[in-house]
């Protein structure tokens, strides 16, 4: 059976601890390889390259590091069709989808190549008699990575891009479910670095592991900042531990995204939009929008005929078909969460409009699939709606009033994206003023920000200051050093026990 393993100091490094996960192929529901779990003696062999390897690195200076992500970025463009299959036969979504993961993740990479614009500081000439006071952005050391299943290539890229351009050294712990894409990262990284003559063993270490890696990753005290994406409860856990030993973190927690209708929209192109957000990469998306609330009675019948007959021509196939809107969900055990949640909201009195429980391919009955699944008539009352499914499941709450559905997304407990569906500008501005939520789409369903702006939800979608990427990611990853400089000109005088002044 294939063996994946550790990427540290720039070798293949098998683990040694004698315990492993199982990686499967969602799409037979077949195991198709192992891998090694780290523990702390791992991850500090991990963190020990990175420390070695960093000074160096950061000394080059940031146009040279750009020219190697440049380099890096290329790489990867050129082996986007392997990567996206081997992406897909672990994770499950479709080859479309893994190129989109994929791409995502190289847009920060294209980002991050304008570091020496990025990093360039403040300059105050004569601040006070022959003084001048500048700043500079210089990197932390060592930060590390944790990142989720479902975006096996974009949030790693999200992490690594910043980090690295600004001059840290970089420890990574993917997700144990789908973890060889992330390994390829990190020799695609090394070999960007032999193209420009460098040669960069440690700075992009790529180690596997479960809870016991991830705890020794927040105690590792040469680990200055760890950066999170998973669910809320683990990431408030990654927050807590993390602060609490000195670290900067940011931790990116669950969601409940919410797509309002206005009687204006234009429905038949909602409805592709809510299908598509809904049901694209079987919902196992933080960004997804499980959640739609159209505003009227009249608003509300029309939305659900329309959804349910858009529904039934979904195709849901194996990850290379290139038809399939989408594939299988990530584990059995997952599935099995999925269709947990459908049955407790038939229990809980929301009507089931179409139920995708039992769904089966022909040739690929073992395989982990659930079929797109509607509710209607869902109250904020229920657990279904109070918690994240991240399967294929769309529930439609009927709101009576703007006010109404606005104070939905607004008092829910997770707050990372929302999206209002309008011709109404004045509507649409006011909505998005109002709202109690993170990132706005308005006339899109899936407001994920681009690279240069930032990515980040409120209360229970996010722990910490700081968001994904952008100039929050540059910020995030230095520190600021602020130096005050004055050249003496004749005697020396006493002045030099004086505090200087703006006189």
């Amino acid at each position: 059976m294939r063996e994946i393993h550790h990427f540290i100091g720039g070798v293949s490094t098998p683990s040694g601890t004698g315990r492993y996960g199982e990686v499967f192929d969602p799409n037979t529901g077949r195991v198709q390889a192992r891998v090694g779990l780290a523990d702390a003696t791992e991850v500090d062999a991990a963190v020990q390259a990175a420390l070695k390897a960093q000074p160096a690195w950061a000394a080059v200076n940031p146009q040279r590091r750009a020219r190697v992500m440049f380099a890096f970025k290329r790489l990867v463009e050129a082996r986007m069709d392997e990567l996206a299959e081997l992406l897909s036969s672990e994770h499950g979504k479709v080859i479309a989808d893994s190129k989109g993961d994929l791409q995502r993740g190289l847009e920060v990479i294209e980002f991050a190549c304008g570091v020496p614009h990025l990093l360039k500081g403040e300059y105050t000439e004569g601040a006070g008699p022959g003084i001048d006071v500048f700043s500079m952005r210089q990197p932390l050391g060592v930060a590390a990575g944790i990142t989720p299943f479902n975006f096996p290539a974009m949030i790693p890229m999200w992490m690594f891009g910043v980090a690295l351009a600004v001059g840290n050294a970089f420890v990574l712990k993917p997700s144990e479910r789908d973890p060889s894409v992330p390994v390829r990262l990190g020799e695609l990284f090394m070999e960007a670095g032999a193209d420009q003559g460098m040669d960069l063993k440690g700075v992009l270490n790529v180690l596997h592991g479960d809870k016991a890696a991830v705890d020794a990753i927040l105690q590792h005290p040469a680990i200055a900042a760890v950066s999170f994406v998973g669910s809320s409860d683990i990431a408030h856990y990654v927050y807590l531990t993390g602060t609490a030993q000195g670290k900067r973190v940011q931790a990116m927690g669950g969601a409940k995204n919410h797509g309002i209708v206005l009687p204006d929209a234009d429905l038949d192109q909602t409805v592709k939009d809510l299908v598509g957000a809904a049901y694209g990469s079987a919902g196992e998306r933080c960004m997804a929008l499980p959640v739609t609330v159209p505003v009227g009675e009249k608003t509300a019948v029309a939305l659900r005929e329309k959804l349910a007959a858009e529904i039934e021509t979904l195709k849901v196939g194996v990850s290379t078909d290139a038809s399939a809107q989408y594939g299988p969900v990530v584990t059995a055990q997952h599935k099995q969460k999925i269709e947990g949640y459908i049955q407790l909201g038939v229990d809980e009195g929301a009507e089931l409009v179409v139920d995708g429980r039992g769904f089966s391919l022909q040739g690929f009955e073992e395989g982990f699939f659930v079929g797109p699944t509607l509710f209607d008539h869902v109250k904020p009352t229920m657990k279904t709606y109070q918690e994240e499914i991240f399967g294929p499941v769309l529930q439609i709450v009927r709101a009576e009033s703007f006010d109404e559905a606005l104070a939905l997304p607004s008092a829910h407990q997770y707050g990372n994206g929302v999206a209002i569906f309008t011709r109404n500008g004045r509507a649409a501005r006011e909505f998005a003023s109002r709202v109690n939520v993170g990132m706005v789409g308005i006339n899109v369903p899936i407001p994920v920000p681009v690279a240069y702006h930032s990515f980040g939800g409120w209360k229970r979608s996010a722990f910490g200051d700081a968001n994904q990427h952008g100039m929050e990611g540059v910020r995030f990853y230095t520190k600021v050093k602020t130096v005050t400089a004055r050249w003496p000109e004749g005697d020396v005088t006493d002045s030099a026990f004086v505090i200087p002044t703006m006189r």
